[in-house]
């Protein structure tokens, strides 16, 4: 079986293509089959109000995508101009190596596992804002 597997805890909430779901009083396991479902775990989701970093911009450009409040088309070119840019500070291998993939991502149109990788940046991204204060 194929697709993506969603582990739900007990009254969590998650957008599927636009919709918002909440789970019941039991764990529950959901497969999307569906390969080009857009799916977020509300949990993660981004408030505009938290999108105050250049890593965090770009992962809430990712999420509006994902949610279908952005244009797909243009929400693409922000999130390759944000992970091109993300590149020029971002020198070490392994964010380079989660840049990449993000890019390689966006550009196959995976936009949920896009914004998987760059999430992974923000560690590396608080770290070079903590230095640089």
């Amino acid at each position: 079986m194929s697709g993506l597997v969603l582990k739900l805890r007990p009254g969590e909430r998650i957008m599927i293509n636009g919709v918002v779901m909440e789970n019941g009083d039991r764990r529950t396991r959901l497969n999307v089959l569906t390969a080009d479902a857009n799916v977020l775990r509300l949990r993660d989701a981004i408030h505009p109000d938290e999108a105050n970093t250049p890593v965090r911009r770009v992962c809430y450009i990712a999420q509006l995508v994902l949610a279908g409040e952005a244009d797909a088309e243009l929400g693409t070119r922000q999130l390759l101009t944000g992970i091109s840019q993300l590149s020029d500070v971002f020198t070490d291998s392994t964010s380079r190596g989660l840049l990449s993939a993000a890019r390689d991502y966006v550009c196959s149109q995976r936009i949920y596992q896009a914004l998987k990788a760059l999430r992974d940046l923000l560690p590396q991204e608080a770290r070079l804002m903590a230095a640089a204060s």
